[in-house]
C-alpha cells in the first residue's frame, strides 16, 4: 500500500488513534511487535490553537515509531486549518482527519462522527485542509450517522475529490457506538468503485488473524487499523502477521513474556512522561496486559493503585514468579 510517497509493506497493519491509548510509549510498543502505520491521539483543533500544553505534547514523535500520522479533530473549519499547519510543524508523516469519534460531547458539537451530518462542510473542512497544508491527508470516518443513513459509499468519490490520499472506514454508525458487530459489506462496496483510486483501509472487530485474513480476501482492503484489539495485546500485529503469512495461529505471549512486554512499556511511560502521569497512565494497560488471572484480585489491586514506581517493579516480578513459567523468562 502507499499513501502518497509513504511506502508501507503488503497487508498492512494499522494503529487507530485512541484517546489515552495511543501515546508515545503504547505506540513504540506496538511498532516492535509489527504495526506498520501508527496514529497519534486524536488532538483537538481548539485546544491546539489555543497552544493548551497537554495537547501541543501530544504532537510529539519519535524516530522509532515512523511512519507516523497526527489526528485532528473539531467542527470550525478555520480553526481545523489552523491546527493542520501547526500538526505540519511536528513534522509528522501525514495529517489526519477524525469523521468517526462518536463520543456525546464531540459528535453534538458537529465534530468527529457529527460531521456526517453535514456532509457539504465536511466536504469543504477536508478540501481546505488538502489546500493548506503540504503532507499527505487522510480521512477517518464511519458509515454514517445511523442505520437510516448508510452513506458513506456514496461520498467517498467526493472524499477522494477533495484531494485525499486514503480513507479509512469504521464498520459502524455514530449511533452504534462500538456496540454490536462492525458491518465490512459498505467498505467492500467502496473497494467495488472502479473510481476510487485511493487506498481504503477498514476498521472495525478485527481480533486475530482469521478476522484480518477475512478483511482482505472478503473486502478487497488495502490495509486494516486495529484499535481496542491493541489495548493488552499489542502484539496482536505479531500474530496477524505471522497468521497471514504461515496460516498459524500464534499463541499469544507467556505470562514471563507479558510481564517482560508490561515492564519495557512501564519504563517507556516513565521516561516520556512528566511526574506520575507515567504511572496514572500505565495503570489500564497493566489490567488488560493481565487479564484473565485467576486468584489476581489481591495482587491487581496493589499494581493498579501502587505510586510508587519500584513497587509497581517489584510486582511485576511477583506476577512472573505466581503466575509464569520457571523455566522461561
Amino acid at each position: 500500500m502507499k499513501i502518497a510517497d509513504i511506502n508501507i509493506p503488503e497487508y498492512p497493519l494499522l494503529l487507530a488513534p485512541m484517546e489515552d491509548i495511543t501515546d508515545r510509549s503504547f505506540r513504540q510498543i506496538c511498532k516492535t511487535f509489527g504495526a506498520d502505520l501508527l496514529y497519534t491521539e486524536f488532538v483537538a483543533s481548539e485546544a491546539l490553537i489555543r497552544n493548551i500544553d497537554k495537547t501541543l505534547k501530544k504532537l510529539a514523535i519519535d524516530a522509532e515509531e515512523r511512519p507516523t500520522g497526527i489526528q485532528i479533530y473539531g467542527h470550525r473549519i478555520d480553526a481545523m486549518v489552523e491546527a493542520a499547519k501547526i500538526a505540519e510543524e511536528a513534522k509528522p508523516d501525514l495529517i489526519d482527519i477524525n469523521y468517526g469519534c462518536p463520543v456525546k460531547k464531540i459528535a453534538n458539537r458537529g465534530a468527529g462522527a457529527g460531521m456526517l451530518r453535514d456532509i457539504p462542510k465536511m466536504i469543504e473542512m477536508t478540501k481546505a485542509i488538502v489546500d493548506a497544508v503540504n503532507l499527505p491527508v487522510t480521512v477517518k470516518t464511519r458509515l454514517g450517522w445511523d442505520s437510516d443513513n448508510l452513506i458513506i459509499d456514496k461520498i467517498a468519490e467526493q472524499l477522494q475529490d477533495t484531494g485525499i490520499k486514503a480513507l479509512t472506514v469504521h464498520g459502524r454508525t455514530r449511533t452504534q457506538l462500538y456496540k454490536g458487530t462492525a458491518d465490512w459489506s459498505l467498505i467492500g462496496k467502496i473497494k467495488e468503485n472502479p473510481n476510487i483510486h485511493i487506498p481504503i483501509i477498514g476498521n472495525g472487530d478485527i481480533k486475530d488473524g482469521p478476522s484480518a485474513k477475512n478483511a482482505f480476501e472478503k473486502y478487497r482492503v488495502d490495509g486494516i487499523m486495529i484499535g481496542r484489539g491493541t489495548i493488552g495485546k499489542p502484539w496482536i500485529f505479531r500474530e496477524i502477521k505471522h497468521y497471514l503469512k504461515t496460516g498459524e495461529i500464534l499463541p499469544e505471549p507467556n505470562i514471563n513474556e507479558k510481564v517482560e512486554i508490561a515492564k519495557l512499556h512501564f519504563k517507556k511511560s516513565l521516561a516520556l512522561k512528566e511526574g506520575m502521569k507515567g504511572i496514572y497512565e500505565m495503570r489500564r494497560h497493566f489490567a488488560l496486559y493481565f487479564k484473565g488471572l485467576k486468584n489476581f484480585k489481591e495482587l491487581r489491586l496493589k499494581l493498579l493503585t501502587s505510586t510508587d514506581e519500584n513497587q509497581i517493579s517489584d510486582l511485576l516480578d511477583e506476577i512472573k514468579l505466581k503466575y509464569g513459567e520457571p523455566n522461561n523468562s
